[in-house]
């Protein structure tokens, strides 16, 4: 009787840890950003069927990089979830950190047990109601779960992009300019990215609860084509929205 050939069980969670990572990079990259009214993602995304953001439930978005056929079967998955919690229970009840640590069951377990890894990251928003509510919770290839607080970045070069937000990166951004930093941090210093070639969705908290909303294109084009006047912290720009009023006033940027 022939023996079976023998791997080490660390060398057989350091492969399926290579071929996960191998095939994430080859994708391209996507940042979530807070800014002054909610969180903004932003994905190098140049289809305009294939969605890599979505809507999850009320105030809650999902994003995914790598396999798209495996991100996705994850988001019907996490929908038909938070549908069934909200339904069994009240709408209160459905948050991110719960969809992240199911989300975290299912990528461990089939890292774990199954042949082939999925060749995925993905990312879990929620907006609060108050900016230190906000959640970022970004769930790795094996189901390891990171919970960020300002911005994060999934696929391809992930840490050089890190790198480049955190240089610019500053509390109370507005939209524009959180945009802004966010293609500029995916473009890098020897590109450009057009509107084209993006796309763009928010969690704003002052949308009440369908907070989820996409940048159309042609509105994409005007915010990168704008000045820069609105640049910076919502309370340093001049138009109309620090007159006055602390930050932490809730309706100071109801305009």
């Amino acid at each position: 009787m022939t023996m079976p050939f023998y791997v080490a069980p660390e060398q057989v969670m350091k492969d399926r840890a290579d071929y996960a990572r191998k095939g994430i990079a080859r994708g391209r990259s996507l940042a979530a950003i807070v800014y002054d009214d909610g969180i903004l993602v932003c994905a190098e995304n140049p289809s305009a069927t294939l969605r890599k953001v979505s809507e999850i439930y009320d105030r809650i978005a999902f994003a995914g990089v790598g396999k798209y056929n495996e991100f996705d079967q994850l988001r019907i998955a996490g929908v038909r979830h938070a549908d069934l919690k909200g339904y069994s229970f009240s709408r209160e009840d459905v948050d991110a950190r719960s969809l992240a640590n199911q989300y975290a069951q299912i990528l461990g377990q089939i890292f774990t047990h199954e042949m082939k890894p999925m060749e995925v990251e993905i990312l879990v928003a929620e907006v609060g109601e108050r900016p230190e509510l906000n959640r970022l919770f970004h769930i790795l290839y094996d189901g390891t779960v990171v919970d960020e607080a300002d911005f994060t970045v999934l696929g391809g070069d992930a840490e050089v992009i890190e790198a480049r937000l955190a240089e610019r990166f500053e509390p109370g951004l507005s939209l524009t300019a959180a945009l802004r930093l966010a293609v500029d941090a995916l473009a890098g210093t020897d590109r450009s990215i057009g509107a084209d070639d993006l796309e763009v969705a928010v969690l704003s908290r002052t949308n009440g609860r369908r907070a989820f909303e996409r940048l159309e294109r042609g509105l994409l084009a005007e915010l990168l084509a704008a000045t820069g006047d609105d640049d910076g912290p919502a309370d340093e720009r001049g138009d109309g929205q620090g007159d006055g009023q602390g930050d932490d006033d809730p309706d100071g940027a109801d305009d």
